[in-house]
């Protein structure tokens, strides 16, 4: 992420987005940084993923309402077009941003 875009900036964006709301406490947060990492390297430039620490940005996290850690947003064009609380597994993750994109 430049420092000049903002994140608002970025989930308008062409490029689909895909926010990992985490926390550093957060166990099914950690099992998940893996898989991740693994779908971006998959995804490479079809998508954008961005972390974002609730204890860090409680302003974003009262914005998207994130009741629970790991919680997953997918932004295309600035709308939400999908979400999900709790740990996904790579291949449920593939299936349902695949058909967003």
């Amino acid at each position: 992420m430049s420092k000049n875009q903002s994140f608002s900036e970025i989930i308008k964006g062409d490029t689909p987005v895909l926010v990992d709301f985490h926390a550093d406490w957060c166990g099914p947060c950690k099992m998940m940084a893996p898989v991740i990492e693994q779908f971006s390297q998959e995804m490479g430039e079809k998508i954008r993923i961005l972390k974002v620490d609730v204890d860090r940005n409680p302003k974003a996290a009262a914005t998207y309402q994130i009741q629970g850690v790991p919680t997953f947003i997918l932004f295309k064009k600035g709308n939400i077009v999908w979400k999900q609380a709790g740990a996904v597994p790579l291949h449920i993750l593939r299936q349902t941003i695949s058909s967003h994109l």
